[in-house]
């Protein structure tokens, strides 16, 4: 299972690095297969797992923002060993494969 999440402190400045440095350095110390970009964090696991250090990086960013909004989305796919990395390549493999252009149809959940 993949999941991205988002979360965005509320009542603070327009810069929430400090905000969210926390929550980031939880999910990396996890332990699950990590990726954070400038709009979400990625983690690969099982959903008890994964929760978990949602929960727990909420719980960081709460301590220093009044409010947390948290965004969540899943991609239960039980046949796609290593997800993180996988989709990507997927995607990545029909975009050589239209020709660079990526105007052919992708019909894998990519």
């Amino acid at each position: 299972m993949l999941v991205a999440f988002a979360l965005t402190p509320m009542g603070v400045e327009e810069v929430v690095a400090d905000y969210i440095a926390d929550a980031v350095k939880i999910v990396r110390e996890s332990g699950l297969p990590n990726r954070s970009d400038s709009m979400y964090t990625m983690i690969e696991g099982e959903w008890d797992e994964v929760m978990s250090v949602i929960k727990r990086a909420t719980e960081a960013v709460a301590l220093k923002a009044p409010r947390v909004q948290v965004s969540i989305k899943v991609d239960v796919w039980p046949n796609m060993p290593d997800p993180l990395n996988n989709k990507i390549a997927l995607l990545e493999q029909r975009i050589v494969d239209t020709g660079g252009n990526g105007s052919g149809p992708i019909t894998d959940d990519a």
